[in-house]
């Protein structure tokens, strides 16, 4: 039986609804190239749930929703504009994940990220160091099921797109068999960035 007192939560920044429905076409396109004539097809990511995640705080006791939320909240900075890169299968050793990375050529997602951590540290004791490390932004367009490898087949080009995130936002997980869905519990609009 679950636990309805712990919730599982991660804190991302939402693309426009445009770079959403153009990556779930070529999320598609891709797959149905790469595992053509296979039984075990990957599980393709709607455009709805599409999201570039800053970090995951796993399951939290949900008497921390509300703080969260609010440290969420006041971290409002603009981020200006990113770019999708090349797909990725990640990890890359044995791929669990169809994603497509993002470029954040002048830093401010990833000085996002670090605010969010901070204000989320300041309001509960999560273990944030994993998430302090590395960061590789991306966005995942497709999971992979447990027998399905991809073939040595290449990727054809991601969509060149550039944009702006349009929210930052607290989420719940909840976990199926056929995916994960996402509750959103609060979210801020991310400022432009002003002009040069």
């Amino acid at each position: 039986m679950k636990d309805r007192s712990l919730a599982r939560l991660f804190v991302a920044v939402d693309l426009p609804a445009l770079v959403r429905e153009r990556l779930a076409v070529w999320a598609k396109a891709a797959i149905a190239g790469v595992f053509a004539g296979r039984s075990a097809m990957p599980r393709l990511i709607g455009p709805e749930s599409m999201h570039l995640t800053l970090c995951f705080l796993g399951n939290r006791p949900t008497t921390e929703i509300a703080a969260l939320g609010d440290a969420v909240g006041a971290c409002v900075r603009p981020v200006g504009e990113l770019t999708l890169g090349a797909p990725l299968w990640l990890p890359p050793r044995r791929p669990r994940a169809l994603a497509v990375e993002v470029h954040d050529e002048s830093g401010a997602l990833r000085a996002l990220k670090d605010d969010v951590l901070d204000a989320l540290g300041a309001v509960c004791d999560a273990e944030l160091g994993a998430e302090r490390r590395r960061f590789r932004p991306h966005v995942t367009v497709a999971r992979l099921r447990e027998r399905a490898r991809p073939s040595e087949r290449r990727l054809g080009p991601t969509p060149a797109l550039s944009f702006a995130p349009e929210s930052l936002a607290l989420y719940r997980s909840f976990l199926a068999r056929d995916g994960a869905s996402y509750e959103s519990l609060a979210s801020v609009v991310l400022p432009p960035s002003p002009p040069a």
